[in-house]
């Protein structure tokens, strides 16, 4: 086993992640053979098969789960010991890994901008999905930091709130509810209201919002992605309920408008697994969230407000 290489250790690790040499060879910039050359050299060194095929893809052997949980181990300490004698130079440097929801995708911009151009040694690697999916990296250790509206119970994880979460009903300007000068849950409710699925911070939030005001939680429809709630809600097919965040593009192009009902507000957190250490670059940029984080959302949000005839701060 000491004859192994790093490049041998990632070739398992993305074999396994996507089931496929050829995507691992993608992923790596080399060829199906060489990728496939690796895979053979390490099983000879373990002495034991790591796949096998199954139909297509290629699956782990038994031998190869325990050996491509050890390998994202080594990999990960090694980067690790290689910011630590970066820090020791008062260098911050090294791969953030990063994931988070869909709905902070277009928070995490203003918030990672100022944090790598001031650390131009740092690489970024953001990885962005639903909440499960993000669950699961963290869980699996593909990143070390996750940012979501409410910390996830399947895991232990250390969160701190760093901004609030403005979510919102929308719908299109031309939207019948959009002439009303107040809007009801009645109302949305009998407008095809349009949600993500369930496990979502919106969809957990408008829930909560509902069953508080005596409403069942029955919806229009249930869709998966914040661009197709936006794009439906645009063409006229219902009421969507979204993040601020998620919308700015569209609120600016008068694609879609906020219709005159409260707004609902939750937590933003960031948050790392309790019982493993982080990078320091991972805890620099965690650091300079909470720090930061809130006076860079409010200012993102200064226009939509404006837009709203109302000034609102989060200080």
């Amino acid at each position: 086993m000491y004859h192994a290489s790093f490049r041998q250790l990632q070739s398992l690790i993305l074999v396994a992640r996507h089931g496929s040499v050829s995507r691992a060879a993608d992923a790596m910039h080399l060829t199906q053979p060489a990728v496939s050359l690796q895979i053979r050299t390490l099983e000879d060194i373990a002495s034991m098969a790591l796949t096998r095929k199954v139909g297509r893809n290629i699956q782990l052997t038994a031998a190869g789960e325990v050996m491509a949980e050890f390998s994202e181990r080594i990999l990960r300490l090694w980067e690790q010991a290689a910011d630590e004698l970066a820090a020791l130079q008062g260098v911050t440097s090294g791969t953030l890994r990063i994931g988070a929801v869909t709905t902070a995708e277009h928070l995490l911009p203003p918030m990672l901008v100022p944090f790598t151009l001031e650390r131009p040694d740092v690489r970024l690697k953001l990885q962005v999905g639903n909440r499960t999916e993000i669950i699961n990296m963290l869980a699996r250790h593909e990143i070390e930091l996750a940012i979501m509206g409410t910390p996830p119970r399947e895991l232990r994880t250390n969160a701190a709130k760093f901004a609030r979460h403005p979510m919102a009903f929308v719908a299109s300007p031309s939207h019948p509810l959009m002439k009303k000068k107040k809007v009801t849950l009645n109302d949305v409710m009998a407008a095809n209201l349009l949600v993500r699925e369930r496990g979502s911070g919106t969809r957990t939030a408008v829930e909560k919002l509902l069953r508080a005001e005596g409403h069942a939680a029955e919806f229009g429809s249930e869709v998966s992605s914040n661009e197709a709630i936006k794009r439906m809600v645009a063409a006229g097919l219902g009421v969507g309920f979204l993040s601020v965040h998620a919308c700015g593009l569209e609120f600016e192009a008068g694609l879609l408008a906020t219709l005159p009902i409260n707004l609902v507000e939750a937590d933003w957190h960031i948050m790392h697994l309790s019982d493993q250490p982080i990078p320091k670059v991972a805890a620099a940029f965690q650091d300079f969230v909470i720090e930061n984080g809130q006076d860079l959302v409010a200012r993102e949000l200064e226009g939509f407000y404006r837009q709203l005839g109302k000034r609102k701060s989060y200080r």
